[in-house]
């Protein structure tokens, strides 16, 4: 596990939902992302074709940021949505891609 405990949640949501950020912070990010069997970098590319798949788009943003803060390139992002949407359907990764294109800019201008 890594020394600085995760706050993201509590941050962004704990003043409604203070339980519900704590147990985000500290057993989905705190412990489930920090276990040694899958890297970081395979975590975020489960995460978001999962996302994509269920057609989660509010969550997408920050999980593709993620997956490339964790490693995961681009051009790695957009291969697997084009993968994913033979498996998850064709509206699901077009959004998916237009999610992308929007987090690709956001990160580039940061």
């Amino acid at each position: 596990m890594s020394e600085k405990k995760p706050d993201a949640a509590r941050k962004a949501f704990g003043h409604i939902a203070p339980k519900f950020a704590e147990i985000t912070d500290e057993v989905l990010f705190g412990d489930v992302w920090e276990r040694a069997e899958l890297s970081s970098r395979d975590r975020s590319l489960i995460t978001v074709t999962t996302l994509i798949a269920l057609y989660r788009t509010n969550e997408m943003p920050y999980h593709m940021k993620r997956a490339l803060q964790n490693g995961l390139k681009k051009e790695e992002l957009i291969e697997a949505i084009t993968h994913i949407a033979f498996y998850a359907g064709w509206p699901a990764a077009n959004t998916a891609i237009a999610t992308a294109q929007r987090v690709f800019d956001e990160v580039a201008k940061s």
